[in-house]
């Protein structure tokens, strides 16, 4: 579907579905948005603007001359943006979508393959308030301040889960929660890694519009102001990913302490059985001349020694805080 963004002379912004079989586009253009565009609506744009879009392996590639290009008439950028989806246990993952934006005489074109809140949201925003968007750089400016927002937005909802967390590491002692906390931290540190590349990513992108002369003095007033914005995110998500390292790090050490007094609860088991099996071994043996065999009340004092043999390393054990 490709959607058009124009501007009337009396200053308001438009949106215009546009079928590329009319081959007649509108005057004062700002935005052409391509949401899963056809091969026919492509070939149209790159013939009228003389554009040289990307293919889908180039949008993937990760080299810095793929992902940001400038030349004479354009400025091409493919742009990681996170987008929220839930796996079949209802979980919330993270993936980082690759947005091409490209810009020439003054419009901003956009290549996406899937719908992202954000571009509803920069939609409501140009149509309320079309004085602030007088061309297509405008629109790029703002959609990545709003993109830098939203990915603080997530940030903040990591770092609440991450201090739930450490909550639950320190204080449920359960042994069968284990599993669930190993599970949310992995989960976590996965989520701060998504956000991280697409930070970076963004930080490249931001900082080479920055040094363009295609942009004027008040964008890339704007853009370092989201840099400086971007950075300070950058440096929270490294921090934020030191602290799920340190709530593993506990976990592994209490887990380890679980395990110990397991161990130990055995040892000391295994210690003041020692006795009794010595005295039942010593009288289970097959000979003749045993005078305690004799005794009438031989096996009831064999019990009592087993029993009090079993109970005095315990309470040497209580005494010597092992229990």
């Amino acid at each position: 579907m490709l959607s058009i963004y124009t501007k009337t002379n009396d200053g308001l912004v438009k949106k215009i579905p546009f079928d590329a079989e009319d081959n007649i586009l509108p005057n004062n253009i700002l935005w052409i948005d391509l949401l899963h565009p056809t091969n026919h609506e492509m070939d149209y744009i790159v013939k009228k603007y003389n554009l040289d879009i990307p293919t889908q392996e180039e949008r993937e590639e990760i080299e810095f001359s793929s992902r940001y290009w400038e030349d004479s008439t354009s400025i091409t950028i493919n742009a990681h943006f996170l987008m929220r989806v839930t796996d079949e246990n209802k979980e919330l993952k993270l993936i980082n979508e690759t947005i091409t934006f490209m810009t020439t005489q003054n419009i901003l074109f956009t290549i996406r393959f899937n719908d992202f809140k954000i571009f509803e949201e920069m939609q409501t925003r140009i149509l309320a308030s079309p004085k602030n968007f007088e061309d297509g750089y405008d629109i790029l400016d703002k959609m990545f301040e709003i993109r830098v927002e939203k990915d603080a937005d997530i940030l903040e909802w990591i770092d609440k889960e991450s201090r739930k967390l450490r909550v639950n590491v320190l204080e449920d002692k359960s042994e069968y929660t284990y599993d669930k906390m190993l599970r949310g931290i992995s989960s976590l540190q996965e989520l701060n890694m998504r956000v991280r590349d697409s930070l970076f990513d963004k930080r490249r992108a931001i900082t080479s519009l920055i040094k363009s002369d295609k942009i004027d003095r008040d964008i890339k007033r704007n853009l370092t102001i989201v840099l400086k914005d971007l950075n300070s995110l950058v440096e929270f998500n490294v921090a934020q990913l030191h602290v799920l390292d340190n709530i593993q790090t506990i976990l592994a050490s209490q887990i380890n302490i679980e395990q110990n007094k397991i161990i130990k609860l055995f040892t000391v088991a295994t210690v003041a059985m020692m006795p009794p099996t010595l005295i039942g071994t010593i009288y289970g043996m097959n000979f003749e001349i045993m005078p305690e065999l004799k005794w009438d009340y031989g096996y009831p004092l064999a019990v009592f020694i087993m029993v009090i043999s079993t109970i005095l390393p315990l309470v040497a054990f209580k005494k010597k805080g092992w229990l």
